[in-house]
């Protein structure tokens, strides 16, 4: 089974001047008791930070946060002694566990678009931690990249919990396939460009929903597509 979320379906915020966004579960003054997660999945957030702006320090706890830029460079400092700045395509890491203090900030003079993806972990009060992996460009052209796998998975990127997420690049006409096996689901975002999945077609910022359904990608223009597959949502 597979569900479409066109753009306009998804709740957009601007919670300050310098932030635009897409949440596509309950998160901040949003709160819907319908849309929660989607499984393990609890916080997607399509995020546009304005120039020389972003979020001050604060703190989290007992959740696995993936923040993956779309366009311009993300500078991250945190309670660790961690800096590190990630730029299109590359992928950050932080298990909060016990508690950290962090900061995301756009140094730079463009927009920056990211997504920040959060799980809770599959236990409590972990040691702290922060990696990033800057994945090259190529890995994803017209091919899966897996960015990010559960620990025993052999992503560089690895997760306190059971999900995999994967992104490509599909120059237009190009097609590939993801199975998603019984017992499992996969969350879909159409980042960039127009793509059919399943004979559902999905414009830029669109999500799709597949419940034990293997995925069929077709790109009508070039797209960026990003997927995050987990253990099926029992409840």
């Amino acid at each position: 089974m597979i569900k479409h979320i066109p753009v306009d379906k998804l709740h957009r915020a601007q919670p300050a001047h310098w932030l635009d966004t897409i949440y596509h579960f309950s998160f901040a003054n949003y709160y819907n008791p319908n849309n929660m997660n989607f499984g393990a999945l609890r916080v997607l957030n399509d995020d546009l930070i304005s120039a020389h702006s972003g979020f001050s320090t604060h703190p989290h706890n007992d959740m696995e946060i993936i923040s993956y830029v779309v366009d311009g460079a993300l500078t991250h400092q945190d309670s660790l002694g961690n800096k590190g700045v990630i730029k299109r395509g590359e992928v950050q890491y932080m298990s909060a566990g016990s508690g950290i203090y962090h900061s995301e900030f756009n140094e730079g003079d463009e927009t920056v678009r990211l997504f920040q993806i959060w799980f809770p972990p599959d236990s409590k009060n972990l040691t702290p931690n922060y990696g990033d992996y800057k994945y090259e460009w190529s890995g994803r052209q017209n091919k899966l990249l897996h960015l990010v796998s559960p620990w025993e998975g052999n992503a560089n990127v690895k997760l306190h919990q059971d999900i995999n997420m994967y992104a490509t690049e599909l120059e237009a006409d190009k097609s590939l396939e993801l199975p998603i096996s019984k017992g499992r689901q996969c969350y879909v975002v159409q980042i960039e460009g127009i793509s059919k999945i399943n004979g559902k077609t999905l414009n830029q910022r669109d999500a799709l929903e597949a419940y034990e359904e293997d995925l069929k990608i077709n790109a009508i223009e070039k797209s960026h597509l990003l997927f995050i597959e987990m253990k099926l949502d029992q409840n």
